[in-house]
């Protein structure tokens, strides 16, 4: 997802964030954190219920369109219910190559990324981050006062969590401020890199302010970005 490079950028931040503090910062990267699997199928359900009552308001009915309307149908007033048997048969076919043809073009993952709801992005990456801040806090010894910094790349999407020692004495606005650089950094599909190092940097400004120490920082994982 990142280079070396980026990396060694994360990882020097990170250890120099953590020094004179008791506490410890994670950073995870993730790609995407869904296949988001339902979303071609609710767009494609969508354009197959919506485009076909739409087409007829606009006078595209589906007898028109097989060439069996107008003089016909009325000269043929005795044959209705065969009519619209076949209005009915054709308008389910043209909803089946409606959902057919939108959930592949929404499968596409550009197209699909594009077209998934902001809040289904952000509802799973909370997920996927306090699972790993729960297996990240499993492993960790020592201090209870860890930073999880979650990124999900392909998403743009950020979740910043802290044991309940240290957000209790900086509540929401230090990692509101933090995520805020993530996802700055990384609008239009630009690199987060440059904004990862400035979130830890203020994660480490309130590990240090709240939670100062003299001893070197006892490590329970590498400094080095985790990618998931």
């Amino acid at each position: 997802m990142l280079s070396a490079i980026e990396e060694d950028r994360i990882a020097q931040a990170v250890s120099l964030a953590e020094e004179g503090s008791s506490g410890e910062i994670v950073c995870a990267l993730a790609g995407e954190v869904s296949g988001y699997r339902e979303v071609p199928i609710a767009w494609a359900a969508a354009a197959a219920l919506a485009l076909p009552p739409i087409a007829v308001g606009l006078g595209l009915h589906p007898l028109a369109l097989a060439g069996r309307g107008g003089a016909w149908m009325a000269a043929q007033a005795g044959a209705v219910e065969p009519q619209i048997a076949l209005a009915l048969t054709l308008n389910a076919a043209i909803q089946v190559v409606l959902f057919a043809l939108v959930a592949l073009l929404v499968s596409i993952p550009t197209i699909r990324r594009l077209l998934t709801p902001s809040s289904v992005k952000r509802h799973r990456v909370a997920r996927a981050a306090h699972h790993q801040f729960a297996a990240v806090s499993a492993r960790a010894t020592g201090s209870e006062t860890g930073i999880l910094i979650f990124v999900a790349i392909e998403d743009r999407q950020v979740q910043i969590l802290a044991h309940a020692a240290i957000h209790q004495k900086c509540g929401e606005t230090v990692w509101r401020q933090a995520a805020g650089e993530i996802q700055n950094a990384m609008k239009d599909g630009k690199d987060p890199t440059a904004g990862i190092v400035k979130a830890v940097e203020i994660c480490g400004a309130a590990l240090r302010e709240h939670f100062p120490s003299s001893k070197p920082p006892a490590h329970s994982f590498s400094s080095r970005p985790i990618e998931v």
